[in-house]
């Protein structure tokens, strides 16, 4: 225990000096990063091949390291490549220089038109970037900047890395990287300069080659040669001299006289401005030897006429304003507004005040007083036709969103059956619009099936275009709700007055299409059927004898035989709800009477009652199974017809219902109406049938007719229902025992047109014009998508074709759905307005080139090869530099805005004297005068190249190269600058 006693003093501290502190930290985490991404060891590959920096794939790959707390992020780009073979691999040898250094003296793939800046100052294939990692951190003390060229040297080193390393010091605007890159024996340093003001020896090729030659300090007496490349760069912004070949659109045509031409019925397309903004002209001299070419502060023998290399880019308007994508763009947002159509027009046609609203309630009321009021005097329509001329007096005329004349036009373009002189013209085109489609392997008109819109011929198309056009020309959403007041205003006055709808196929709603389309189609179903069983009354009052029904039934099978409404239609609506019997059988009329008298005697004798009702015709083949007469096929009502937002409702009524037996029995029972009606239809055709009779012309399926031998021993059909009829409680054998005799004139209708139609006419009329805007973007959708197409086809642009294709497939996966989401849709406008403006740009350099105006054809086929490509890459070099076709029309274009320039800046004319002077001159003279019918250039770049021994004369000759860009904003120098680490 005394030992536990002792004083601490006896316990001694370790420190341990082999800690390793932030920088080193930092050293290895570079180095662990080379290592997970495999750049340790000998880089191989195959030499650059020509244009690979803009055809080849460029990836990369990032991951963050710290110092301390100062994150940085190391990124990793590489040109991808082709796995390189074994032999190639054998092939290098000791001496063999680093993949990086040899692509510095590569001449392939100088100035790429797409690359990052350090491929374009170096022609490097890969590096690996240190950078701050977030945008406002910056490197900026030099300290601090050696510190890090420092660490990336030794991780190097440490790991045998032969990809270049670069830090990016200052602030990211500059640009500014400083980098490394070792191999065995080699290194090479990456230098750069950057200035605001450039110093006047450097703005010519002699003063950097000097700069050049004394960075490199070569001991050699004879200096190797040094090669150069130069680029001058040079800008065409004015394009005065070419009027842009947009036409805008006459808005006073707008109204003129002709109906459904191009106003109304078509969307316009274009660009409002110039959608080039730029040419930029590059000439190049690319393999130059020193001393072939002078250039000094002094003389240039730089002639961009006599560069042997021409190459042209454009720059393109940022989002330039296109007809098409306003016109797309303010439609959408309607669907963004939340007025209702009565907050935008002012107050409600029944929110009048006083007398006026007296008035009206006044006339409502006798509406439903039994008091002999003709009728359509005071019909619902005059109501509020007489409403709406009460709010235009409250208002004044002059604040009507739409005025007469533009209404009126396009009225007439939607209803063109409402014009008398054009009745004639309308009728001639119903079977056209009325639903008689393009045959469907026309892809472009099977769209609305795609988009859920409607046909590229129906009225709700038309409609659609007319409240785009109204929406951008003619008062916005006022005019809009104006216009969509004055359609419901049409559909109830067609309604009430027997008028068909034009521009609607017929027959049910097609649920393809977009709702709206689907109610306009239930109304036209509506008014059909209406109008059907109104002209049956007519008929049977007028074809009625003096003794109405005491006519016996042969007569009435007279009357039946000529009945024409039996030809205009075989739907029920068409009888009429008299008393009077018809017989419709298609055998003469001698037939018809003789079977009609014994069907009576017969029938009388069976029962007073049961006399044959509502028939068609006979079947033909069958014949009742009991009275061995022949069966009639009855005259039934059709099914009612059903929009996609009624079948929804039925489906959840019918869910609802549950999965109990009651449950399951009412859902029979509803879902078994029009059976029933068919039942009672057949029973009152065919007295004295059975469930047999009814099941064999019905669902013959479910009849089974077998031969037997009978007592006799002949062969005889005998037949018998199948096992799915005889379930006990069957629904088939129920309705059967609850049907009675009921011809279809006197039973309740499935469909009950006057319900229906009300309430299609309320859906419409209270629609905000948001709504509306959602029901028919759609079609505004697809008919943005027929224009592009349109114009596509007179372009030929392969791109764009491309970019319609996605448009189409990418569209009818949003529009599919009933409620899209507002950034899809954005979407898809965004991609036609890209489309659009792709095809102005190639609509404006054809102008521009004079594609059109070109006599030779294969000078033609050439300018629209080139227009094509100036769309779709980058940069497009020119055949024939300044003498080839492009080449001189480019020279033009350069002159022609030289002049407007020194015109503009009233330059005093040269002399005529001077001119031959000139043209006669030295050809210092005559390189001045070329050079004046090009502006300065924008930019000039310079790459300098040898391969020269450093430090000392017995060093190993290596690579040398610098970059150098002048514009009116910076100068910029960037140096590779190698150095022998064995012998110096």
């Amino acid at each position: 225990m005394a030992a536990d006693s002792e004083p601490e003093s006896e316990v001694f501290e370790i420190t341990d000096f082999t800690t390793a502190s932030e920088w080193e930290r930092f050293i290895s985490k570079i180095e662990e990063v080379l290592n997970d991404w495999k750049l340790i060891g000998i880089s191989s590959g195959k030499p650059l091949e020509k244009g690979i920096f803009t055809t080849g794939t460029w990836e990369e790959k990032s991951d963050e390291i710290s110092f301390a707390d100062f994150k940085f992020s190391v990124t990793h780009h590489y040109l991808v490549q082709e796995p390189s073979d074994k032999d190639g691999k054998e092939e290098l040898g000791e001496d063999a220089l680093p993949l990086p250094m040899q692509d510095l003296l590569c001449m392939n793939n100088d100035f790429p038109p797409r690359a990052h800046c350090l491929v374009r100052w170096y022609g490097l294939r890969e590096f690996v970037v240190i950078a701050p990692a977030a945008n406002n951190d910056a490197v900026v003390s030099e300290s601090k900047c050696n510190l890090l060229l420092s660490s990336i040297s030794i991780a190097l080193g440490n790991t045998g890395c032969q990809v270049p390393l670069f830090v990016q010091i200052h602030h990211k605007w500059r640009r500014m990287y400083v980098g490394e890159c070792q191999g065995p024996g080699v290194r090479t340093d990456f230098e750069m300069v950057h200035l605001r003001k450039v110093p006047s020896q450097y703005t010519h090729l002699s003063g950097l080659l000097d700069i050049f030659k004394t960075k490199i300090g070569c001991p050699l007496t004879p200096l190797p040669p040094v090669s150069m490349a130069i680029r001058l760069t040079f800008v065409l912004q004015d394009w005065q001299q070419y009027f842009w070949p947009q036409q805008p659109p006459d808005i006073d045509a707008l109204v003129g006289g002709e109906v459904g031409g191009l106003e109304f019925g078509k969307l316009p397309f274009g660009a409002c401005e110039d959608p080039i903004s730029e040419l930029h002209l590059a000439t190049t001299w690319p393999h130059l030897a020193e001393g072939i070419i002078v250039d000094n502060d002094v003389y240039s023998d730089l002639d961009p006429l006599q560069a042997p290399q021409w190459s042209v880019r454009v720059r393109k308007a940022d989002n330039p304003q296109c007809l098409l994508g306003d016109f797309l763009t303010e439609f959408f947002k309607l669907c963004r507004r939340k007025e209702s159509t009565d907050e935008i027009l002012g107050r409600s046609a029944f929110d009048e005040e006083g007398k006026e609203a007296a008035d009206i309630s006044h006339a409502l009321s006798k509406l439903t007083e039994p008091a002999p009021v003709p009728i359509p005097k005071l019909s619902v329509t005059n109501m509020v036709h007489s409403a709406k001329k009460k709010i235009r007096k409250h208002r004044g005329v002059d604040e009507s969103p739409l005025n007469n004349d533009v209404l009126n036009t396009i009225l007439l373009f939607l209803f063109p059956d409402a014009a008398d002189k054009l009745a004639d013209v309308f009728e001639s085109r119903t079977s056209t619009s009325t639903g008689n489609n393009p045959p469907p392997e026309n892809e472009d008109y099977n769209l609305f099936s795609h988009f859920k819109s409607a046909p590229s011929d129906s009225l709700t198309y038309k409609l659609a275009l007319c409240l785009c056009m109204i929406n951008f020309y003619h008062g916005g959403v006022k005019g809009v709700a104006h216009l969509w007041q004055e359609f419901v205003l049409e559909m109830r006055y067609r309604w009430e007055n027997n008028y068909l709808i034009p521009g609607l196929a017929n027959g049910s709603p097609d649920l393809r299409c977009c709702l709206l389309h689907q109610k306009l189609q239930m109304l036209n179903c509506c008014i059909e059927r209406k109008k059907a069983r109104d002209e049956g009354k007519r008929g049977s009052m007028s074809d009625r004898s003096p003794g109405g029904a005491s006519g016996d039934g042969a007569k009435g099978g007279d009357h039946s035989g000529d009945n024409p409404e039996k030809e205009f239609g075989k739907s029920w609506e068409s009888w009429s709800d008299s008393e009077e019997e018809f017989f419709e059988c298609l055998s003469d009329t001698e037939d018809l009477k003789g079977n009609g008298q014994e069907n009576g005697k017969k029938g009388a004798k069976e029962s007073v009652n049961l006399k044959p009702e509502g028939r068609l015709h006979p079947h033909g083949k069958l014949m009742l199974l009991h009275p061995g007469e022949p069966l009639y096929v009855p005259i039934t009502q059709e099914p009612a017809p059903m929009t996609e937002d009624l079948l929804e409702e039925q489906s959840e009524v019918l869910a609802k219902l549950g999965t109990s037996a009651e449950g399951a029995h009412l859902r029979a029972r509803m879902q078994s109406a029009c059976l029933l009606s068919d039942m009672e239809s057949f029973k009152a055709a065919n007295p004295g049938c059975c469930l047999e009779d009814f099941v064999r012309w019905y669902s013959p399926r479910d009849y089974i007719e077998e031969e037997v031998v009978d007592e006799k021993g002949n062969k005889v059909i005998r037949g018998e229902l199948s096992a799915r009829m005889k379930i006990p409680s069957n629904m088939w054998v129920e309705a059967w025992e609850t049907a009675k005799p009921v011809p279809a004139r006197r039973q309740k209708r499935l469909f009950d047109d006057t319900r229906e139609a009300e309430k299609v006419l309320h859906y419409l009329a209270v629609q905000k014009p948001a709504d509306l805007a959602r029901h028919l973007l759609p079609c505004i959708i697809h008919a943005a998508v027929l224009k592009v197409k349109e114009e596509e086809a007179l372009e030929d642009i392969s791109s764009v074709k491309k970019i319609i294709k996605q448009i189409v497939s990418h569209s009818s996966k949003v529009l599919r759905f009933p409620s899209p989401e507002d950034k899809k849709l954005e979407e898809i406008i965004a991609q036609i307005m890209s489309v659009e403006a792709i095809i102005a740009r190639a609509r404006s350099l054809k102008a521009k080139f004079g594609v059109e105006k070109c006599e030779n054809e294969e000078e033609k086929e050439d300018l629209q090869r080139f227009v094509n490509s100036l769309l779709e890459q980058p940069e497009v070099s020119v055949v024939g530099a300044g003498r080839g076709p492009a080449g001189s029309i480019i020279h033009k274009l350069f002159v022609n805005a030289q002049r407007l320039t020194e015109s503009s800046d009233e330059v005093p004319a040269v002399p005529p004297l001077e001119e031959e002077l000139r043209r006669s001159g030295s050809q210092e003279e005559r390189r001045q005068g070329v050079q004046s019918e090009f502006p300065p250039p924008t930019g000039r770049e310079v790459i300098l190249r040898a391969s020269v021994p450093r430090p000392a004369p017995y060093s190993k000759a290596l690579p040398q190269r610098m970059y150098s860009v002048l514009t009116r904003e910076d100068f910029r120098l960037a140096g590779a600058f190698s150095a022998d680490t064995t012998f110096f």
